[in-house]
């Protein structure tokens, strides 16, 4: 079969993979989004900036100090996990029993605050972000040529994915964070430090945003909107695959990137609303979303 609908299989192939590397920046930065949901209450519409701030560490990390990308690969998740702290310990932390609209309006607020600082800095335009000399070329894969660089990054994306989820849904420390979130004063009454373990999960949920912006940096042009710009889809991936759901996060990511990327070829003009569309067709049947539960 040399086409399907009039398009050339190789094309489509090609499209299949571009998608499935956006639905692996997806599949991060949800995968942040809904722990920090999951485990501590909290929407946190920070995460786009966050995921810009591990961009722009990393390019600065290399235009004044001289510091590789690997180097910055482990340097932006922490320092923007540090600020992950700051910001839990002395801002959100008293919004945990309270409406999800302070938390909302109050991370809304540190986005503008953050974009403001860095385009007055910077300006809008995007900076360019080469990738390392070792991920440079492409695999040839028959139909098309793949570049190394996004081909790590596709697996990078599926094995901190993994991880996280492993370490969250089948280890002792992840029905710790799970329990204090749900039942806090039994949690503490067996010796656990409930506010320092929710602490540490939103700056291990900021990391995973800050690793997502670096992974990001070579593929995209490094601007202080780029959050902005993704953070809406991101979010919208997360209500499709239920609020808190990390497998749901997971999965609606990836399989998203690649429905994005087929829309490309069948009628590009849809193509970045189609998520909304599979957003309110999912909330219509299920309104907990795919993996989420009903109240």
């Amino acid at each position: 079969m040399d086409a399907i609908f009039g398009v050339p299989v190789p094309a489509l192939l090609s499209q299949l993979l571009l998608g499935l590397v956006n639905g692996a920046f997806y599949a991060m930065l949800s995968l942040g989004l809904a722990l920090i949901f999951g485990l501590l209450n909290v929407i946190n519409f920070a995460h786009g900036v966050l995921y810009m701030l591990g961009a722009m560490l990393a390019w600065m990390g290399l235009s004044y100090l001289g510091l590789s990308y690997w180097a910055m690969l482990v340097i932006a998740p922490i320092v923007v996990g540090i600020l992950g702290i700051v910001i839990e310990r002395t801002m959100l932390r008293w919004l945990y029993r309270v409406d999800h609209m302070y938390s909302l309006l109050l991370t809304f607020g540190i986005t503008l605050v953050v974009e403001g600082l860095f385009r007055s800095l910077y300006g809008a335009s995007g900076q360019p972000y080469s990738a390392p000399e070792a991920l440079a070329g492409g695999l040839d894969i028959r139909f098309m040529v793949l570049p190394m660089y996004r081909a790590w990054v596709v697996v990078v994306s599926a094995l901190v994915c993994f991880l996280t989820w492993f370490v969250i849904e089948r280890t002792k420390l992840g029905s710790y964070l799970r329990a204090g979130t749900e039942n806090p004063r039994l949690v503490e009454a067996f010796g656990v430090n409930v506010p320092v373990m929710l602490t540490l999960t939103y700056a291990f949920g900021a990391g995973l945003a800050a690793l997502a912006g670096v992974l990001a940096a070579p593929v995209v042009q490094v601007s202080p909107l780029m959050g902005s710009n993704l953070v809406i889809t991101v979010f919208a991936v997360v209500v499709i695959g239920g609020m808190g759901s990390i497998m749901g996060s997971l999965i609606t990511g990836l399989s998203l990137g690649i429905v994005e990327g087929m829309t490309r070829v069948f009628y590009p003009e849809l193509s970045s609303t189609v998520v909304f569309i599979v957003m309110a067709l999912v909330l219509l049947i299920r309104p907990a979303g795919l993996l989420g539960k009903e109240n």
